[in-house]
């Protein structure tokens, strides 16, 4: 092979193994947001699309004339750890409100290809009044504006509506705002990652509630694996090569999708399975191809990023008080073995209040130090670095990763 061929398949390579962590960060790419990510998945979409089906049997869509690619990550239960966030300034989770109007305002907006603010608020306003078990959307309350606003600037975001008029904003202002919208019906129904639709489920309204948890499994049953009730009993009944089949998706969704995967968080099946010849070296293999380094502990293991591409969060990081806060109490919980009480924490966010006073304003008032724990174990907790065990919180095996050391002299270095 000429050496041309060799720098030819290496760049190769390289922008599949770019456009796989790209697509971890952000499982949706618009041309208009992220113009170079964008191209880079439209010419590798191929082995791109491969490596995620092969893996996670996730499927890669890539619409060129329409300008975006969608990676549909299916997981076996939802992760309440990466809820939808509002555009504010605080990047607050949705609440359950916000939730409900973004299904009824990317249903509504399947009815024509342009639409305004107010015509769409209309529309909203007469599904509600329609379903008994909705509260009314009333447009007169500022409060039901602002989570309105909250739900199209997140669909903006998305490219699923584009402003070709006004500003999404000057609606909490006033209901009678003139914004005029261009909607991309397709892009909004690829938005639910889900193997199937709402639409195939024919229930009495009065059912939903009671049968929810039924109906939420439903959405997420992958018949590939079996005629399993749910993804926890995909393997169970099914053919050796379904079994195996759910084993490799199941294992890597984790391996990609979480900060670090323990084996004693794995079912028995999945730990024989990611311990065996095929799986170390299917581990090692999707590492590779994906541009990861591959750390691999007693405790479990985890693909490393070198280039910090593939997540759209980091640790350490002080882009919030509660990162920078969950970094000075893991050295507190690290330093004991059994554990941490809640009262200790407290007290130990207490004294950093106190030392840092222009610091974390936001937690202040009444309260405050226990919100401010409250909200850094939860950090902790999303990155695999500890756990609530009983009344304790308990380090993690990874959070050695960010230990202390004692510093040394040059004397000492000799």
């Amino acid at each position: 092979m000429s050496n041309l061929a060799n720098q030819l398949v290496i760049a190769e390579r390289e922008e599949v193994a770019r456009g796989v962590r790209l697509l971890l960060a952000a499982p949706l790419l618009s041309e208009s947001a992220t113009p170079e990510a964008f191209d880079l998945v439209r010419r590798r979409r191929e082995p791109i699309g491969k490596w995620f089906d092969y893996y996670c049997g996730w499927s890669l869509v890539v619409e060129p004339r329409l300008g975006y690619a969608r990676l549909v990550k299916v997981r076996a239960k939802a992760d309440p750890s990466r809820p939808a966030r509002r555009s504010r300034s605080g990047r607050a989770a949705f609440d359950r409100r916000r939730y409900t109007l973004l299904c009824l305002v990317a249903a509504e907006l399947l009815a024509a290809p342009v639409t305004t603010i107010g015509l769409l608020a209309d529309r909203v306003t007469q599904a509600t009044a329609a379903d008994p078990l909705i509260d009314a959307f009333d447009t007169a309350v500022r409060a039901e504006r602002m989570a309105y606003v909250d739900v199209l600037r997140m669909l903006e975001s998305y490219g699923a509506i584009e402003v070709v008029d006004g500003s999404t904003d000057s609606f909490v202002g006033s209901e009678g705002a003139k914004v005029l919208y261009r909607v991309d019906s397709t892009l909004v129904m690829r938005l639910l990652a889900a193997p199937n639709g709402a639409s195939q489920f024919s229930v009495p309204v009065e059912e939903i509630p009671v049968r929810f948890d039924e109906l939420m499994a439903a959405l997420r049953r992958e018949r590939r694996y079996g005629d399993a009730p749910d993804a926890a009993h995909a393997a169970d009944g099914a053919s050796d090569v379904q079994r195996n089949l759910w084993l490799r998706h199941s294992v890597f969704r984790r391996v990609v999708d979480d900060p670090v995967v323990y084996r004693d968080e794995l079912s028995a099946a999945e730990l024989a399975y990611v311990s065996s010849p095929t799986g170390r070296q299917l581990l090692k293999r999707a590492a590779e191809q994906g541009g990861f380094l591959l750390e691999e502990r007693a405790e479990g293991f985890l693909f490393v990023d070198p280039d910090g591409l593939a997540t759209d969060g980091k640790f350490p990081d002080d882009s919030s008080n509660a990162k920078v806060a969950a970094l000075l109490l893991l050295d507190v919980i690290t330093a004991a073995d059994g554990g941490v009480a809640p009262e200790q924490l407290n007290a130990e966010a207490a004294r950093l209040l106190r030392e840092f006073p222009k610091w974390a304003k936001g937690y202040r008032g009444e309260d405050g130090k226990e919100q401010l724990v409250a909200d850094a174990v939860a950090v902790l907790s999303d990155f695999g670095l500890a756990r609530h065990s009983g009344e304790l919180v308990v380090a993690l095996p990874a959070a050695s990763r960010y230990a202390v050391t004692g510093a040394r002299s040059s004397e000492e270095t000799r």
